[in-house]
């Protein structure tokens, strides 16, 4: 045990550096967790050998693995189901299309470009597509734009987008067999058993100090992740689509979502990120960088020649449309885990595994820059200072009422 608890306190403590990196470079912290990882494993690896930083050990691949599962239904929990009926349409043709051009796009540019195989080459499409909702989501709070019309679209389109490539991930690279339709029978009694009874569950036994609602969440992700690693599927797939039909139950208890949040982001995800970072090997990446840069190049090329004209389709302006374009070129949770799926299942070997993660991670590094650097939709802000907040607008319109009845 002496071990494990050693490991688990390196782990840790470079968990702790990676948040007070971001913090100093106002980065996202999964982003330096990644960083973080790589540059340990290469330093630690070159001072004390490569077992100090090992990702294979059991209890960390399962902890590293819930960190994913339990992150990807966060995602997904937080989806507006009232936003998306709305805007359905805008939201999905810009999410489908976000997926689609880098999907088909890298897919080809990886196959006849790079020269990987067929295989390898549709999981770097899958891994390309990607955007990623945790960077675009604290652009959009640190700038405020999460509160306005054009924000919400935008995340909802994020989940469109991601949601194609879990899909996709599930269904390219996961066997069809009868294991497969046990697998999508039961998803399909959860998701349509879990929305009433969840609510009702909570409302019966939970806001008790013994965090029920937090175990039975995760009951039911690790079940379903269960069952979709036996029918040789991913874990995080029904785990997104599990966030996404609780999200008008779940996702509008913010006490709850907090809590999941201090579990996943204070223990799970930094083993997760951390590892994935550690499994880049720098002296591949540096023996061979084209691979990096041209599929960080594709990705943006792709998205723009894809998005850009759909948002213009809809009657945004220019400089909102490229900004949206950007925000959905980002690139990191689900660029990563897809990486990852490819290198755990031998679809990739460890080159192309460093070269898709680092080409995820400039991904969510580059777009975001030139998006608020040159294309900031600042009329958004102001329309949105120049109105009251509609609690005020609300007690506006009650104190006017009451002066009324109160005139002589």
């Amino acid at each position: 045990m002496t071990e494990i608890w050693a490991q688990a306190a390196l782990w840790l403590g470079l968990a702790l550096l990676a948040t007070l990196a971001s913090i100093w470079l106002r980065v996202a912290t999964a982003l330096s967790e990644i960083v973080v990882g790589t540059i340990a494993q290469l330093l630690i690896g070159a001072a004390f050998g490569g077992a100090l930083l090992a990702g294979d050990p059991s209890w960390l691949k399962f902890l590293a693995g819930a960190g994913a599962i339990v992150l990807t239904f966060l995602a997904g929990a937080e989806l507006d189901p009232a936003v998306f009926r709305r805007q359905w349409k805008q939201a999905s043709a810009i999410g489908l299309v976000s997926f689609a051009a880098p999907f088909l796009g890298c897919a080809a540019i990886a196959r006849w470009l790079l020269g990987w195989s067929p295989e390898a080459s549709w999981l770097a499409g899958v891994a390309m597509s990607t955007t990623s909702v945790a960077v675009v989501y604290a652009v959009m709070l640190e700038f405020g734009l999460n509160t306005t019309g054009y924000g919400k679209i935008v995340l909802t389109a994020c989940f469109v987008t991601d949601l194609a490539t879990v899909v996709a991930l599930g269904l390219i690279f996961a066997p069809f067999t009868v294991k497969t339709l046990v697998f999508l029978g039961a998803g399909i009694v959860a998701f349509v058993a879990l929305p009433w009874l969840t609510p009702r569950f909570f409302r019966r036994y939970g806001n008790r100090p013994s965090e029920l609602e937090a175990k039975f969440l995760m009951f039911c992700l690790f079940g379903l992740g269960a069952l979709a690693a036996w029918a040789d599927s991913e874990a995080v797939l029904p785990a997104y689509l599990l966030g996404m039909v609780l999200a008008g139950t779940v996702g509008k208890d913010h006490a709850l979502i907090r809590r999941l949040r201090t579990l996943t982001f204070g223990l799970l995800t930094p083993f997760y990120f951390i590892r994935a970072g550690s499994l880049v090997s720098v002296p591949a990446l540096v023996a061979a960088p084209a691979a990096f840069i041209v599929l960080l190049a594709a990705k943006m090329v792709t998205k723009v020649a894809g998005v850009y004209p759909v948002t213009r389709a809809y009657r945004s302006p220019r400089h909102e449309g490229m900004y949206t374009t950007l925000l959905m070129s980002t690139g990191l949770t689900f660029g990563t885990i897809s990486a990852l799926f490819g290198l755990s299942h031998e679809i990739v070997d460890q080159a192309q595994y460093s070269a898709l993660v680092a080409a995820v991670i400039g991904s969510a590094v580059v777009p975001t820059l030139i998006a608020n650097a040159f294309f900031f939709p600042h009329h958004h802000l102001a329309k949105q200072q120049n109105l009251p907040s509609e609690p005020e607008a609300r007690a506006a319109e009650s104190a006017t009422a009451l002066v009324r009845r109160t005139k002589p």
